[in-house]
């Protein structure tokens, strides 16, 4: 027969394997919001924009729930060493996977506005920026599932190319505005989204050095790698 002690043991691993499953769930959840809002985006699909923008209280229900939850555990069990890195690093993920459920709902809303105009030029840029920011969301809500550092460590250095490709579309979408005043409404609202987007791969990176921290207890001390230069960026009339 099992003891008292083996009991508590077992219901404590139960606990936390359900952790695990509220953020994948979770995490399902943000990642769908993403794909709908890049889709609508993209292929001007309004369908999308209203799936990814009411999503969004369902995630921010889910947060709400975690952080009820994680609480409980907190107060009941009273954690330590690399059980409390586990707990505590859920509750700061589900943080960013709420953030990251906020700017998708954004980006879908504005890309209702953008329907209203014809645009002179292709979304293709602003598309494989989308399709990077969606890779290394899946993979980092992947990477929570399976614990996997090696993963998170791809998804931490990969954050540099989404701020090439932002830095690149500042320039342009600034370049079609000086060009032609009725550019203007819409390349702002696209500059908007880019910088959702840029957003949405920071928070990814910051999942990342969570589950880094909360699987091998050490921070990750080297400077993130970094590309968005765009606040210093100085645009001249006309394209090179």
């Amino acid at each position: 027969m099992a003891s008292d002690a083996e009991h508590i043991v077992k219901s404590f691993e139960n606990e936390l394997n359900r952790l695990r499953t509220k953020i994948a769930e979770m995490g399902g959840m943000v990642e769908l919001q993403v794909v709908n809002a890049c889709e609508a985006v993209v292929n001007r699909n309004a369908d999308a924009a209203t799936a990814a923008v009411s999503a969004d209280p369902a995630v921010d229900a889910a947060e709400r729930e975690m952080e009820q939850f994680v609480i409980r555990l907190l107060a009941l069990r009273q954690p330590v060493a690399g059980d409390l890195r586990r707990i505590v690093s859920a509750l700061k993920i589900t943080g960013d996977l709420e953030r990251i459920g906020d700017y998708a709902a954004n980006v879908a809303k504005r890309s209702v506005v953008l329907q209203q105009f014809s645009l002179p030029f292709t979304l293709s840029g602003l598309a494989h920026m989308g399709e990077l920011v969606q890779e290394n969301l899946k993979s980092i809500i992947d990477a929570v599932g399976d614990s996997d550092t090696e993963k998170a460590l791809e998804v931490w250095r990969s954050d540099e190319r989404i701020d090439a490709i932002y830095n690149a579309l500042f320039r342009e979408l600034i370049t079609y505005m000086m060009e032609d005043p009725r550019n203007i409404t819409p390349c702002t609202h696209l500059l908007f989204i880019a910088k959702n987007l840029e957003r949405i791969g920071d928070h990814a990176t910051n999942i990342a050095e969570t589950l880094y921290y909360s699987v091998t207890g050490e921070p990750l001390t080297s400077a993130r790698p970094k590309g968005d230069t765009s606040a210093y960026a100085v645009v001249r009339p006309g394209r090179e």
